[in-house]
């Protein structure tokens, strides 16, 4: 994995001072909060409903076991023992005082971490496959063109001040696990008819209150060409999108007011322009970032334990979950599962993640990565040490065979933090977790992903989860909204609205007609939620919501 040179180290160091001494003007009085506010938005400090949040960033959601554990320090020292991984592939410390922050920042900046432009109208956290280097199914690591990107984003000079916050995720596998459809620009690695690996670009992607799924501006754009085509991307947009309104400040209106051919022409002269500029130094980078991303020192270990432990029914639903086919076949990709039945998604105590941390270094070659679905990977993990992994993961809460499944749920903090949420997230994930789990349902379900998001702001990706759950105020009153039948993949679709939406109370109700009906029509096991959905139609599923009064049937 990348490691910071002497410029990183340099650049993060002086960030911290810079903001340390910003920090103390505030506490002086010096700054108003209203002054202060841009500046530690910079340094991705937020005020939220109780206190100060931090968001530090992952790059493409790739940690080491040592930055892990002072992940686990800096939750124990100065939060509540706790941290919040969420579906940018970062973390959230929901309490830090004022005045430790620039502490935590060094802290960060000793194991090669920061928290730069995790917030702000500028180029974001770059995501990726959370398997990235490690999945059977991979073309190539798309790491090291994400860590180009990071690095060519930080601080740019002419992209620090955007219309609007700008997300870019990038895959190297025709299997879309980093929700490429759904970002400002989405890189897909695909190969050409003579076989080069190069990048399917797709521009307009977003959530929110207008969702759109990205459109494809390129369908092949070699690799050599990709830094000043993104670039040129950013320079139009740049120019083009809208100031005037932040509501549709996103490239995802510019593309739909003036048209994707438009936006293509305006991108591709943009390119010629700039691409002689590059000479080649951006190539020269990426092949010395290629070289930090080397596979690991495999080592070979029969796989006979592994099979014989699978006659243990409850290491064999977690292998049967957990597990993802790796590119060797003695080893294999660990989910790590942080939706135990009645947990908070995505939250992680100090204990876990220095447990998790140390179960890298055992078995996994010391690396770990995060996934936009909020839980832990351990990519590369050999099938020989899986039942002692298992084992280990057990007592501490964190072997939950849950993945994929009803209760693997995503959602956002919700109106138990956010400033900006209209609706609970955490509690409604909670209630649906515990209430399949002891109706015994969640194996027989099968495959179904499960989204809240406690705003329109989407940040638990409702609008692409099989069922979306979007929590809303309706004069006063806690409402949630179903959508059925959204996909975060390669066929990437946005869920219809089902109807009315319900009150706290009678959401899980619902669900378990929903859920009920799915059961009823399926053909059989092999068919999922998603596919019944494709092949029925919604209506089935409305119906299930919202099933007619008495005095309706009569009616009728």
């Amino acid at each position: 994995m990348y490691r910071y040179t002497d410029f990183d180290e340099a650049f993060v160091r002086a960030r911290v001072a810079q903001f340390r001494e910003q920090v103390e003007r505030r506490l002086s009085g010096a700054l108003t909060e209203e002054e202060f506010k841009p500046l530690r938005l910079m340094n991705g400090l937020y005020l939220q409903l109780h206190a100060y949040m931090l968001r530090v960033a992952i790059p493409y959601g790739t940690l080491s076991s040592r930055q892990m554990r002072q992940l686990a320090m800096i939750a124990e020292r100065w939060d509540k023992g706790y941290g919040h991984f969420t579906t940018r592939q970062n973390i959230q410390f929901n309490w830090p005082k004022l005045r430790d922050v620039p502490d935590i920042l060094e802290a960060l900046a000793d194991v090669g971490m920061h928290a730069i432009q995790t917030s702000g109208n500028c180029v974001r956290n770059v995501t990726a496959d959370h398997f990235a280097g490690a999945a059977a199914d991979e073309i190539a690591d798309p790491r090291p063109v994400a860590e180009l990107l990071r690095q060519w984003s930080t601080d740019h000079p002419e992209f620090q001040f955007l219309p609007r916050k700008f997300k870019i995720a990038v895959t190297g596998s025709p299997n879309d696990r980093a929700v490429t459809r759904a970002h400002d620009i989405g890189l897909r690695m695909v190969r050409n008819a003579a076989g080069e690996p190069g990048f399917e670009v797709l521009v307009g992607g977003g959530l929110g209150r207008t969702p759109m799924l990205g459109r494809v501006i390129r369908e092949f754009l070699p690799k050599a060409d990709l830094l000043p085509y993104v670039e040129a991307i950013l320079a139009t947009y740049n120019l083009l999108g809208r100031r005037d309104n932040k509501y549709k400040a996103r490239i995802k209106i510019t593309v739909h007011e003036l048209g994707l051919e438009e936006i293509r022409g305006l991108v591709e002269a943009e390119f010629e322009r700039i691409r002689g500029e590059f000479s080649g130094a951006d190539q020269r980078i990426l092949a010395e970032i290629e070289q930090s991303f080397a596979p690991p020192p495999f080592v070979a270990k029969p796989v006979a334990g592994f099979e014989a432990a699978r006659r243990d029914p409850v290491f064999r639903a977690w292998a049967d979950t957990n597990l993802h086919p790796h590119r060797r076949d003695d080893h294999a990709i660990v989910t790590v599962s942080l939706k135990a039945h009645g947990a908070t998604p995505g939250d992680a105590t100090a204990a876990q993640m220095r447990l998790l941390a140390d179960l890298a270094d055992a078995y996994g070659y010391g690396e770990l990565r995060i996934s936009h679905e909020q839980n832990v990977i351990l990519p590369h993990v050999a099938r020989a040490d899986l039942p002692a992994l298992h084992a280990a993961l057990l007592p501490a809460g964190l072997a939950t065979a849950n993945v994929g499944l009803l209760s693997d749920i995503i959602a956002c903090p919700g109106m138990d933090y956010c400033s900006l949420a209209t609706a609970r997230s955490i509690p409604v994930a909670q209630e649906i977790a515990t209430r399949f789990r002891d109706l015994g349902l969640e194996h027989e379900i099968g495959p179904l992903k499960i989204k809240i998001s406690g705003c329109i702001n989407a940040c638990g990706h409702h609008h692409v989860g099989h069922i979306g759950i979007l929590g809303l105020d309706r004069a006063g009153v806690e409402t949630y909204q179903i959508t059925l039948g959204g996909d975060a993949t390669e066929t990437a679709t946005i869920g219809e609205r089902a109807g009315p939406g319900f009150s706290a109370d009678e959401l899980l109700p619902a669900l378990e007609r929903l859920i009920a009906a799915y059961l009823a029509l399926r053909e059989g096991p092999e068919e999922t939620f998603l596919t019944a959905c494709r092949r029925l139609g919604l209506e089935p599923f409305r119906a299930a919501l919202y099933p007619a009064t008495e005095a309706q049937r009569d009616a009728a």
